[in-house]
């Protein structure tokens, strides 16, 4: 069977309108061979989600954005995307535009649902949500490290400013007379360091006998020390217990009388004669000073001696 030029014609503009046909609707993400659905999300803002962007599940890429327009006056805007036929789930699963790249890219990314009886058709309308890119996510980071920065920055201008204000010309002086003083301080404790150093160099001989009579010393302390811990305490002790009883019993036997230190410390008569004693004693040397004469007869032409006189002040 022979075509006509015009048959073979006709049946070329054919294919080539498929083609066209075919190859427009894969470039906008419909692939006339596949069995897909097309769902639709709305939201108020699309966020830099552009038409041919990736449809996900779980991170499976498994669509395409197809087209967005605007849904009404109001602004909103519609997203038109196609998903695989071959995954299930519900028509209350949510259409989230997600960040995926440093760049700001944008895909649209299914959060799937699964309820019996609800499943997705082809021409529903997925709830729209809006997520959070990378960009968006060192965004809210930053933000709180920014008001810490400026904050910082403003308590170290407030900082700086409280010290210009310390350190005035008044301030300046006072601190450079501070170092001057500290100065003077350091080289004379440098030449007292020197002066010390040649004090110990010189009489190290001297520090060093020092020393070795401390050693010594040290030495016969401890000899010391273990002679009198090698005492008998308890011997020690009892021959004081001993002392102290026979002190005690002297103790009692002057306060009760007995003995002579007993009685002369008890006995008021014994210390009345005592006394009275001493008292002529006393008188007889006094009358033996002033009247010799009476004690002493010396007789040459055999005078007769003065008779003896007794005394106003003898005692009874």
């Amino acid at each position: 069977m022979k075509f006509t030029r015009e048959v073979k014609t006709g049946i070329l503009a054919v294919c080539a309108i498929a083609l066209l046909v075919f190859g427009y609707s894969f470039l906008k993400g419909k692939n006339l061979l596949e069995n897909n659905r097309t769902l639709y999300a709305v939201y108020d803002n699309v966020e830099g989600l552009i038409p041919s962007s990736a449809v996900t599940i779980n991170g499976l890429i498994v669509g395409q954005v197809v087209s967005i327009d605007f849904a009404d006056t109001q602004g909103n805007l519609i997203v038109e995307f196609t998903v695989n036929s071959d995954f299930s789930f519900s028509r209350n699963s949510k259409a989230k535009i997600d960040g995926n790249g440093l760049l700001g890219g944008k895909s649209l990314a299914i959060i799937p649902l699964y309820e019996q009886g609800l499943e997705a058709r082809n021409k529903d309308t997925l709830p729209g949500k809006k997520g959070t890119g990378i960009i968006d996510l060192v965004g809210e980071k930053f933000t709180p490290l920014q008001k810490k920065l400026e904050s910082a920055i403003t308590n170290a201008d407030t900082l700086m400013g409280s010290v210009n204000d310390i350190l005035s010309r008044d301030n300046k002086n006072n601190l450079n007379s501070i170092f001057k003083d500290l100065n003077i301080a350091v080289n004379n404790f440098k030449k007292v360091s020197g002066s010390l150093n040649n004090m110990i160099s010189t009489n190290e001989d001297k520090l060093n006998n020092t020393i070795v009579n401390l050693d010594k010393m040290s030495t016969n302390f401890t000899k010391v020390s273990d002679s009198l811990a090698k005492i008998n305490v308890g011997e020690l002790g009892k021959h004081l217990e001993e002392i102290l009883a026979d002190f005690d019993k002297i103790s009692k036997d002057l306060n009760s009388g007995k003995g002579t230190a007993g009685k002369l410390l008890k006995d008021d008569k014994l210390y009345s004669n005592l006394e009275k004693s001493s008292k002529q004693l006393e008188l007889l040397l006094q009358d033996l000073r002033l009247n010799p004469k009476r004690y002493i007869h010396i007789s040459v032409f055999g005078k007769k001696n003065t008779p003896y006189e007794k005394p106003t002040d003898s005692i009874n």
